[in-house]
């Protein structure tokens, strides 16, 4: 079971801002890609169930992460059945993402008091996922919505939390686009793991990557807050 508390998780979430998100059948790359992000200041990371050896990978990945990143909440995303959610809550998932909105999926969270961020698209689908008990829902995919619409939505519904996914990039530019609609976090995948890095397993180069776009949300969270000072 989840070794961090869930209000830890979605505390950490926020602050830091960045969710990296990847897959690989390899556990020990798989390992070192997450101590990168790690020492880079990450606090979340999302595995995606992609493939066959998701349960091997996140046996490995848990055994490790308990010694040496014991404050790193590794949640799998892509879980579309109660079933799979179950099972990888109770090897030690801190947080369970789905691609849509499945209530099912949300239910078996909620009894292990897991945070459960379902993938929504529509003002509909963030209502309906926050009645079912989602504090966070996953904006999928942000890159064909755009980043007005967060700001769109939080007009009538101020206090809903947008983790946008499939979209943001981890540059100046994106970093200020979305959190200046009002993102709560924005998950990054390509861009911290282009494949020639991970096939030469550049770790050092993932930490730096990582490491520069939690600088741009601290960054640019700073400039909000002292332009807010100012008026």
């Amino acid at each position: 079971m989840a070794t961090i508390e869930k209000d830890t998780v979605l505390k950490s979430l926020n602050e830091i801002g960045i969710l990296p998100l990847f897959y690989h059948s390899d556990p020990s790359l798989v390992i070192e890609v997450v101590k990168a992000c790690y020492d880079a200041g990450a606090r979340n990371f999302e595995f995606v169930d992609r493939g066959d050896h998701t349960l091997t990978v996140l046996k490995a990945l848990f055994e490790r992460a308990k010694d040496y990143m014991p404050d790193m909440a590794i949640g799998v995303g892509t879980v579309y059945t109660p079933e799979k959610a179950r099972l990888y809550i109770n090897e030690g998932a801190h947080f369970i993402v789905s691609p849509a909105l499945i209530p099912e999926v949300g239910k078996v969270c909620l009894e292990n008091n897991i945070p459960w961020l379902p993938g929504v698209a529509t003002f509909t689908e963030i209502y309906q996922a926050m009645q079912a008990g989602a504090e966070v829902v996953k904006l999928y995919p942000s890159v064909s919505i755009g980043s007005a619409f967060i700001k769109t939505v939080r007009n009538p519904m101020p206090n809903v939390k947008i983790l946008a996914s499939g979209g943001p990039k981890g540059n100046k530019e994106s970093v200020e686009e979305w959190f200046g609609a009002g993102a709560y976090a924005v998950s990054i995948s390509s861009y911290f793991f282009p494949d020639h890095i991970i096939e030469n397993r550049d770790f050092k180069w993932i930490q730096q990557r990582v490491s520069e776009s939690i600088g741009f949300v601290k960054s640019f969270r700073a400039q909000v807050k002292c332009k807010a000072e100012e008026v």
